[in-house]
């Protein structure tokens, strides 16, 4: 009987001890978690030391756990921080790429206009002298002008050089025939004869080609520079949806609640909940490629012969030539126009008897490579376009390889798949990757995301750029549309340039929504149409007054 009551008090201490030791493997230590979130910057208190139940929490498993409900709370806004911070980080290079490259282009396009405009004051005031100071509110006009369409005014450029042509000649004519006067209705009558006269030679028109062509490739590029950066920026700022933050912090921190805090989640695990949580950017990414292929395209035609360098530093001597040749032809232009127009009344101011060759004695002399001002910083156009189309090309497919890329980063995955957190214990991760896109998320294991309500800032952003890119593919052409200024009509400001502070570059988009796929472009197609039409209906008349000029041999007496 002894025996017995002995043999029992044995199992039953041996029970006790085995319910004891289960009892201390399942509330197991926090001190590595307590390390870990201390780490983070969180304050150790009524952290547990131990593990406690986890009835509480509601994004991790609620098993044994060293989370306490605040603490869940905070790694959840942790996680959503550390996310943005992430997106942020991964796309700082390609926005920098559009904020630098702007910043270089804008500059360099502004100190060569700058730099010419300087040039041909210089070199015309020592070689016509008095003659071409008391006309030189023309030439300056000239260049406020190209300065006001690039950066974004509402200039016409062709209505606007025809004008310049139109009162070179003007201002010429009346001045070699200095002995007569003109009427409005006369100096009107000379624009007949200018298709036909053509004192000015074939500069007016080659010049005119050559200046919208680079000045549209020009201009566009800088703004399609500052869509991309606009763009950008503005997608780098993700707007963390409820069940990203969840799923973002399912794999970030959980394994912290289960007491294994150096755990980094998966590889397949990463690219799910990243995949998730970054849908919308991924369906950006068709109209963002389309957009770096239409900004490689213009960026070879400003090297090519759209080259806004080669058409704007000579543009000095081709403006001499222009006049060189009026003075060439001025004996027989002022009889033809005399004869069409009729004989003028005198002015009752005699002309001088001394011509007008000693003004014009020495051909026109520029600048040598030498003197010329160096542009933006002593760089060329050439080094500029070549750097940033290699940086272009590095940004396609950018926001569709968003997810793999962060989840590439060795410190936010585990390479051994039998060693990482696979969203409830360590081991493999069997779910299958979905792939990147809104529409393919409906089977996405860990993120739960409504494909029927895309972003709507994403797609806004698919609009602008959808724009951007119709406007770059006929800046390729030669062709420029309008873009709605976002100042009144005639400030120059507008959409063109990288202005200071006083210039506002904005372009304004009709945000509408549309589908990314098959969207239809009618709209766009129309409207560069009417574009192309109001670009084309610059008046032909100024046109042909751009290429009359009269003799030069009586301008000595009033540009002397």
């Amino acid at each position: 009987m002894n025996a017995m009551w002995s043999l029992q008090l044995a199992l039953c201490t041996l029970s006790a001890l085995s319910l004891s030791s289960a009892g201390e493997s399942k509330a197991r230590s926090c001190n590595e978690v307590r390390q870990a979130y201390s780490a983070k910057g969180f304050s150790l208190l009524n952290v547990p030391h131990q593990e406690i139940s986890g009835e509480h929490l509601h994004v991790c498993p609620q098993g044994y756990t060293c989370c306490t409900s605040e603490m869940e709370d905070k790694l959840n806004q942790q996680s959503k921080v550390e996310f943005e911070d992430l997106v942020k980080e991964k796309s700082h290079i390609m926005r920098t790429t559009f904020i630098t490259g702007h910043k270089k282009f804008d500059e360099f396009f502004l100190e060569l206009l700058d730099n010419s405009e300087k040039s041909l004051n210089s070199m015309f005031t020592k070689t016509y002298g008095k003659l071409y100071m008391q006309n030189s509110e023309m030439f300056q006009d000239l260049f406020t002008e190209l300065k006001r369409y690039y950066t974004g005014g509402n200039v016409n450029l062709e209505e606007m050089l025809n004008d310049f042509w139109l009162r070179l000649l003007e201002r010429m004519f009346q001045l070699l025939n200095s002995q007569y006067h003109f009427t409005d209705d006369y100096l009107e009558c000379i624009t007949k004869y200018a298709d036909q006269l053509k004192p000015f030679g074939d500069v007016p028109r080659k010049l005119k080609a050559q200046v919208t062509r680079a000045f549209i490739a020009a201009r566009t590029f800088v703004q399609g520079l500052m869509v991309g950066r606009e763009v950008a920026n503005r997608v780098a700022k993700v707007n963390v949806a409820p069940a990203c933050v969840k799923a973002l912090t399912k794999m970030r921190y959980c394994a912290y609640c289960r007491g294994m805090p150096g755990l980094t989640p998966c590889h397949g695990y990463c690219y799910n909940v990243m995949r998730g949580c970054l849908a919308n950017q991924a369906d950006l990414d068709a109209e963002w490629n389309l957009f770096i292929d239409a900004m490689l395209l213009v960026a070879d035609r400003l090297v090519g012969p759209f080259n806004i360098e080669a058409v704007i530093e000579p543009i000095d001597i081709k403006i001499s030539e222009a006049i060189m040749t009026m003075q060439d032809n001025s004996m027989h232009v002022s009889a033809k126009v005399f004869q069409g127009c009729g004989q003028p009344k005198p002015s009752g101011i005699g002309r001088s008897a001394r011509g007008v060759s000693d003004v014009f004695s020495s051909r026109f002399k520029p600048y040598t490579p030498e003197q010329r001002p160096t542009t933006a910083s002593g760089t060329s156009l050439d080094r500029l376009v070549i750097d940033i189309k290699e940086k272009l090309k590095e940004s396609k497919r950018f926001w569709s390889k968003l997810p793999d890329d962060i989840c590439a980063e060795g410190k936010l995955t585990e390479s051994d798949e039998e060693q990482c957190w696979n969203s409830h214990t360590k081991g493999r991760y069997f779910p299958e990757v979905v792939k990147e896109g809104l529409t393919n998320q409906m089977s996405n294991p860990e993120v739960d995301v409504d494909i029927t309500r895309p972003d709507t800032l994403i797609r806004q952003q698919i609009m602008a750029l959808r724009v951007m890119t119709n406007k770059l593919k006929n800046a390729y052409n030669g062709n420029d549309i309008y873009f709605q200024d976002s100042s009144d009509e005639g400030s120059s400001s507008g959409s063109g340039s990288g202005c200071s502070d006083s210039c506002t570059t904005e372009l304004v988009f009709v945000a509408t929504e549309a589908p990314v796929i098959g969207a239809d472009r009618s709209n766009e197609r129309a409207a560069a149409a009417a574009a192309g039409k109001s670009l084309s209906r610059g008046p032909s008349t100024l046109l042909v007054m751009a290429s009359l000029t009269l003799p030069l041999w009586a301008l000595q007496t009033q540009w002397r």
